[in-house]
């Protein structure tokens, strides 16, 4: 096996050994707390240009199969682990893990210590990494790490989003047509649409308000999707525009933060973000706490507990995590709109905010 090293930004360096894909890669350092469903994770269009850190310490022992992946390749830049499973059992398994990472060029490191990494970055933040098993010179690695783009201000939707127009259709019968802007849509949100009767049709991210109106949407959704939504004015002028027709809209974590800009909010980058299967969120509508899929770096800056009052009429903050309090979702009190911040699809789980589809599917029942 070849020897690897990871190096930050800030010059720590962990020695291993290459998991995957032998070569360089290079990326933002973040870390996901999820016991299972790694599979969905490699393929989550959101962590794309992001180096992920499983603070699971055995990774693999399920395989992969053909039947988890979110989106139709894996699309984080790099992948490190402490424990890759050497065989791996599971009946519906396919294949290796680390066969997969390899034949799809993603490079890796394993024998890493995760807790340490892991708390490193909660101490000092998400931050640019590098993963070489060819080079492993730190300092050579870091100077081309800190020539790296970061992810503050990175405009990524565009190159995730879908290259034409698609559909989902409902299962059984068909009840509701709703258009989807894709800015990184993982499979799971029209599965979970099309159980409700729903078929989905979903857009290239650069589409415009026509594009979505000539299928006749009985509603539109905003899906998740990387990067900074400072630099998204497209979707943001487009969700004002689906606003100002008054079509119920739902935007899911990116899609979410995008609705907030278009309402008026700001967004900032926080320190380390959520991301993990296991985050308590507060849905102030019912006052119940769900436990939650998160996977965001970024966040809407809006006052808690007040009406605000904004040109689409009253907004208020739906979701807070209890963790940090960091505002989970939005809710229009005028405009059929509203948004979490975090991930109801939740593949693979859990299912506690499933019921959001259910609230999507009654929004657009009020407004016929």
């Amino acid at each position: 096996m070849s020897k690897a090293i990871l190096v930050l930004e800030d010059g720590r360096t962990f020695h291993g050994t290459a998991y995957g894909a032998v070569g360089e890669t290079f990326g933002e350092a973040v870390f996901t707390t999820g016991m299972t469903g790694y599979q969905e994770t490699l393929t989550d269009p959101s962590f794309h240009k992001q180096v992920v850190v499983q603070t699971a310490p055995q990774i693999g022992n399920t395989g992969v199969n053909d039947e988890d992946d979110e989106s139709d390749r894996i699309w984080v830049s790099g992948y490190v682990v402490r424990d890759p499973a050497r065989r791996p059992s599971n009946w519906r398994s396919t294949g290796d893990l680390g066969e997969r990472l390899a034949a799809e060029g993603v490079v890796g490191i394993s024998g890493v210590d995760t807790r340490a990494l892991t708390r490193h970055l909660r101490e000092r933040g998400a931050m640019r990494v590098g993963i070489s098993s060819v080079d492993l010179d730190p300092r050579a690695l870091r100077e081309r790490v800190l020539a790296q783009p970061q992810m503050l201000g990175a405009d990524l939707s565009a190159q995730v989003t879908t290259g034409e127009r698609y559909t989902v259709a409902a299962e059984g019968e068909h009840r509701y047509t709703v258009a989807a802007l894709d800015l990184g849509i993982k499979r799971n949100v029209s599965r979970r649409l099309a159980e409700r009767g729903v078929t989905t049709h979903i857009f290239p991210a650069s589409s415009s308000i026509e594009d979505l109106l000539a299928v006749g949407p009985d509603a539109v959704f905003f899906s998740p999707g990387p990067g900074d939504p400072a630099t998204a004015d497209g979707p943001v002028a487009l969700a004002r525009e689906v606003m100002r027709r008054r079509v119920p809209l739902f935007g899911i974590c990116f899609g979410s933060q995008i609705l907030g800009r278009a309402l008026g909010f700001g967004t900032y980058k926080l320190g380390y973000g959520h991301r993990g299967i296991n985050q308590p969120v507060l849905d102030k509508t019912t006052g119940k706490v769900e436990v939650t899929s998160h996977n965001h770096g970024f966040a809407v800056d809006a006052p808690i507990g007040e009406r605000i009052d904004t040109e689409f009429g009253g907004v208020e903050v739906s979701h807070v995590c209890l963790n940090d309090n960091v505002v989970e979702g939005l809710r229009g009190l005028e405009v059929p709109a509203f948004t979490v911040q975090y991930h109801p699809e939740a593949a693979a789980g859990p299912h506690d905010a499933d019921y959001l589809f259910d609230r999507f599917v009654e929004l657009v029942e009020k407004k016929g």
